[in-house]
């Protein structure tokens, strides 16, 4: 299958979700430490565990305008899918090279709020309005949730 081909399966199949890889040290928290507290901000999560990572949760202050503001409030970079603008590959440089969202594995976007459950995203990243108090999850691999609960 030609890498457009396989960019466009995983694109309708995302519901053209854009997500986020993160990079930076491996050793992550597995629970919600780091969360914001209250209507503080928008905790976000990051699950690299299928890169030999771990969880990473950090606070986006404030009332950020889209899931994009919020993944680098909370102190995480990304970059788009070279040539598709709006479908993330990486955050914090994972996976190393960006891997053109192959049909297998892609990092999925959802949202929660605090002792709720993940629910997909059925926007992309960029388009998407976190309110204050809530949980934006980010999960490198075949679109399961982030391992461990908002």
């Amino acid at each position: 299958m030609s890498a457009a081909r396989r960019f466009a399966a995983v694109a309708a199949t995302a519901a053209a979700v854009t997500t986020a890889v993160i990079t930076g040290p491996a050793a992550a928290a597995t629970t919600t430490a780091g969360a914001c507290t209250g209507t503080s901000g928008v905790t976000v999560v990051v699950d690299f565990a299928e890169l030999g990572g771990g969880i990473e949760t950090r606070c986006a202050p404030g009332d950020p305008a889209s899931g994009l503001e919020a993944l680098t409030g909370a102190g995480f970079t990304y970059d788009f899918v070279p040539g598709y603008p709006g479908f993330i590959c990486r955050i914090d440089e994972l996976p190393d090279p960006c891997n053109g969202a192959p049909v297998t594995a892609y990092w999925s976007y959802w949202h929660a709020q605090p002792g709720g459950s993940w629910s997909y995203s059925q926007l992309g990243a960029g388009n998407y309005d976190p309110a204050p108090g809530s949980v934006e999850g980010w999960a490198f691999g075949a679109g399961q949730e982030p391992g461990v609960n908002p």
